[in-house]
């Protein structure tokens, strides 16, 4: 029986707030090291078995990985040349997991050279001059990693439906959410930009094309909950006025998107079902008012063991 844990948001605060900030500092390691990819899909972490991975980062000695452990409750820095070094999940400052991150980096003789200040946040601070304590509870930590399993579950579902063009399900360390996007395949007007301290030539390469997007974000500025939400760019007119699934879905008007309390979800008798009723009916609704090719993109779902029939 999938674990779907309790997600309190209060109680998680402070503990995000931290594992935001230290997602960035390992998600700007990948992406100093890593060739870009279309719609910034270089730089995304992966849920795993025991928490989010780097997946294995190239550099021209060797390769690495790092991987939040939030079990054991440790950052492991693994390399190729069977190098292992380790830094634990404890509560400490921003500047202190910084540092302990690029020692340990040091020691497995990876590189060290990254981005020093967060993105996708107003007034940012440099990482190593965040020195007021932080906070980091294990309970609350291994909760968020074993929903996303969950949540990661469904998305893979969802995203096996889709001939045309779809991203990996991947968690943004800017905006600290996990996502799966679809592709109508279709250029889309320049985006405006103006996200908080994020190049608008990294938003305009984001945005290139035609997308259908849905994802999970553990709450925060203003938001109290954990939510799913969906959302269109460029947003087909009357979008926001679509009727989606389940009931409890609704437009938020300051997000300019679809959402769905976690807890909903995670309250009724299928889970499963009521997220996938929620991708699906915001997928249509998108699709259907963007006028997407529907019947050239997409395909039954798949099931294991069982090749597509064409």
């Amino acid at each position: 029986m999938p674990n779907w844990p309790a997600l309190d948001y209060p109680a998680f605060a402070a503990t995000g707030q931290s594992l935001h900030m230290w997602t960035q500092i390992v998600g700007k390691f990948r992406l100093a090291n890593t060739p870009w990819v279309n719609h910034s899909w270089q730089v995304p972490l992966y849920v795993d078995a025991r928490g989010l991975t780097t997946s294995l980062v190239p550099t021209a000695d060797a390769g690495f990985e790092v991987r939040f452990d939030f079990l054991d409750h440790r950052l492991d820095v693994l390399s190729t040349s069977g190098a292992r070094e380790t830094v634990e999940l404890v509560p400490m400052s921003v500047a202190e997991f910084h540092e302990a991150f690029i020692a340990a980096l040091e020691r497995a003789g990876a590189p060290t050279r990254f981005h020093g200040s967060p993105n996708e946040m107003p007034d940012p601070i440099p990482f190593a001059t965040q020195t007021e304590a932080g906070d980091y509870a294990p309970e609350h930590a291994t909760a968020f990693w074993q929903a996303m399993v969950d949540i990661d579950r469904v998305f893979t579902r969802f995203r096996s439906g889709f001939l045309g063009k779809v991203s990996p399900v991947h968690f943004f360390w800017g905006s600290f959410d996990l996502a799966v996007t679809r592709f109508s395949g279709r250029t889309a007007p320049a985006h405006p930009g103006g996200f908080p301290a994020l190049p608008d030539a990294v938003t305009r390469e984001a945005y290139s094309h035609e997308v259908s997007s849905a994802g999970f974000w553990p709450g925060g500025n203003g938001i109290e909950e954990a939510m799913f939400f969906s959302y269109a760019y460029p947003a087909p007119d009357a979008f926001s006025d679509a009727s989606v699934e389940p009931d409890a879905a609704y437009w938020h008007d300051q997000l300019s998107e679809f959402v769905l309390p976690y807890a909903t979800v995670r309250a009724a008798p299928d889970p499963d079902a009521a997220l996938m009723a929620f991708l699906d009916s915001t997928y249509r609704a998108a699709a259907d008012l963007a006028g997407w090719d529907r019947s050239a993109l997409e395909c039954a779902y798949g099931e294991p063991g069982v090749p597509r029939a064409v």
